[in-house]
């Protein structure tokens, strides 16, 4: 299989495309204002965020019947309006437009313009654990520019379980080496290549805030597969975070963002260089 073959792009959205962690600051701070509160937005985020690998894992487990996105989001809410002190503070409905905010996630700056790039050669569709609703909403919201929008919502069962990644290639009707899984998190896209898709890292330093940096290089298993890419530019992006294959002078002009694509090499061959590029800086 080879990067030719590919000819859908299906995306993780959370922290991938989005910036889950800013757009909840931004929207608590305005609730600060309106409601004459002092909480600590960015580690409200941090502890929601927190709490969605152990919701999932518990659906997943049997510790819950199928519970969507929207639901868990609201039941680690309500945990963290008692640990926080906000029950009596906020109305039923602001805290339903508060479990929201994750309907109106913004893009990363560089995420439209990238987008857009890469659908004049792909299809794009998301796959996310999010539920239906949320990811049209967020959609909506952001203009973001998808052909179609897949969730694991419509097999009941979230990443990495299989059932996600089989159902987006059999609903594309592609072999399983013409879609390749895009995300900033190495574990999703090792469990897409577990089912025959490539696979591309895109590094998110800033996802989980400035001082939590996650690894921006790929772990053992995808450091075996050497790195090309598409490039668009962005505002925000890591310097040298991957080598520019290409340039387009149509996308704004600040910074050097990669998708980083990764195909098998020979064995026993990994390019290092191409490795360090990857490193930040």
């Amino acid at each position: 299989m080879t990067l030719s073959d590919v000819k859908a792009l299906t995306f993780d959205v959370f922290g991938t495309v989005v910036d889950y962690r800013g757009t909840i600051i931004r929207e608590g701070e305005r609730l600060n204002q309106a409601r004459g509160l002092q909480v600590d937005w960015a580690q409200f985020a941090d502890a929601w965020r927190a709490r969605y690998r152990p919701s999932i894992a518990r659906v997943m487990q049997g510790g819950l019947p199928w519970t969507n996105l929207d639901a868990l989001h609201r039941l680690a809410l309500d945990e963290l309006l008692s640990a926080f002190q906000l029950n009596d503070r906020l109305t039923e409905d602001e805290k339903v437009q508060l479990n929201r905010v994750w309907h109106r996630l913004q893009p990363w700056p560089d995420a439209i313009p990238g987008l857009t790039h890469l659908r004049k050669r792909f299809i794009l569709a998301t796959l996310p654990n999010g539920n239906m609703a949320l990811l049209v909403n967020m959609a909506k919201y952001s203009a973001l520019p998808w052909d179609c929008i897949f969730s694991a919502e419509l097999v009941q069962a979230y990443k990495p379980d299989p059932r996600p990644y089989q159902m987006t290639i059999n609903l594309l009707g592609l072999h399983s080496y013409e879609v390749m899984m895009v995300a900033a998190h190495q574990e999703d896209l090792r469990a897409a290549q577990v089912q025959g898709m490539q696979a591309a890292f895109v590094p998110r330093p800033l996802e989980q805030g400035p001082h939590l940096v996650p690894a921006l290089i790929p772990d053992r298993p995808l450091r075996s597969w050497r790195p090309i890419s598409w490039t668009w530019r962005s505002s925000l992006a890591p310097k040298a975070v991957i080598r520019t294959l290409r340039k387009d002078s149509s996308l704004p002009a600040q910074g050097c963002y990669g998708l980083c694509a990764f195909r098998k090499a020979p064995a026993g061959k990994i390019d290092q260089s191409a490795v360090r590029r990857q490193q930040p800086v």
